[in-house]
């Protein structure tokens, strides 16, 4: 029996160590490593002033203010759709939020895990309007850019297998080097997230008003971060902070009346996130603040998409499926309690 409990207690212990690995590390250096995009306007992109805005940045900021208590101690790594990964997996980030689909194989293969959804998007096509097409039918024969190591050249070929139409892919390393061909001519079509060519629609080229973003989705697009796999409370950090923006989104907490909410809210799901009654932040290793310094420092989901990708910015995107579900769209936050 002593034996048993002994060989319990080390697996526990083996376990918790394992777990802390990247909390502490994070600690120690004081920053989190954050793997963004090279630039995608409304994701991750440096402004004017070299100060990194967007979604996928929120989604950073939002796991320093939990962990560090402030959501610009965040280090930004550049990464590319071939680079990504590995990134991560060597430990040079810490987590990486850069437009990244979920599928079963990124989340089973490759030593990584995927987090949580942080929007919903689908694989569409921008090309010029004088090209006259309706639809992708249409296009049979066109030349299609795309970036490598993203799941849209499987896509292509499924639907191209589907639907026994042909194009020529070309792939290419950055959404730089994608606009460039698209403009050069070298391209009759860019197909890429449909927020990615809203992006390069929006901000990309120079005549925006000569393009057309076909109303042709082919694929789910789940995007969302990833963290490396055997790092339970790392993982469990970044999906929560996600969940606290949803959460403060869904029961009116904002950046502007969290101080309020905080002492004066009767609402008991409330003052669990805020940290006035239960101890969830203590669970994850956290100060029980944790919440509360996200929603003040970076917001909640709504005020982060509507700066960064809604009606707020350049991009002027509809909600859509990244409404919250009592609206009819597909964000849900997983119950706090």
């Amino acid at each position: 029996m002593l034996r048993s409990m002994m060989l319990a207690a080390a697996l526990l212990w083996g376990v918790a160590s394992a777990n802390a690995g990247t909390l502490e590390s994070v600690r120690q250096k004081g920053t989190v490593s954050c793997g963004v995009n090279v630039g995608l306007g409304g994701f991750s992109m440096p402004d004017s002033t070299g100060v990194w805005k967007g979604l996928d940045v929120d989604a950073c900021r939002a796991v320093a203010a939990a962990v560090l208590g402030d959501a610009n101690k965040v280090r930004y790594v550049p990464t590319t759709g071939t680079s990504r990964f590995a990134a991560l997996q060597s430990g040079e980030i810490d987590i990486l939020s850069r437009n990244t689909t979920f599928t079963f194989l990124r989340d089973t293969t490759i030593g990584l895990r995927m987090v949580e959804v942080n929007f919903y998007d689908g694989q569409g096509f921008l090309v010029r309007k004088t090209v006259k097409a309706a639809n992708l039918k249409e296009l049979a024969g066109a030349t299609i850019c795309m970036l490598q190591g993203s799941t849209h050249e499987m896509n292509i070929g499924d639907w191209m297998k589907q639907h026994d139409i042909k194009f020529q892919i070309v792939l290419l390393d950055t959404t730089d080097v994608l606009i460039k061909a698209l403009l050069s001519g070298r391209c009759d079509v860019a197909s890429s997230d449909s927020s990615n060519l809203a992006s390069i629609r929006g901000a990309g080229v120079p005549n925006p008003d000569e393009f057309v973003i076909l109303a042709d989705r082919i694929s789910k697009e789940p995007l969302g971060p990833m963290v490396r796999r055997a790092d339970d409370q790392w993982l469990d950090i970044v999906r929560w902070s996600m969940m606290a923006m949803l959460e403060a989104e869904e029961t009116g907490v904002t950046s502007a009346n969290v101080d309020e909410m905080l002492a004066k809210s009767t609402n008991p799901a409330v003052q669990r996130l805020l940290g006035k009654t239960a101890d969830f932040g203590k669970l994850m290793g956290l100060d029980n603040a944790w919440a509360y310094n996200i929603i003040k420092q970076v917001g909640n989901y709504s005020e982060s998409y509507e700066r960064n990708v809604g009606k707020g910015s350049s991009l002027k995107l509809d909600r859509g499926p990244n409404d919250l579900w009592s609206k009819g769209g597909l964000m849900y936050p997983i119950p706090f309690r």
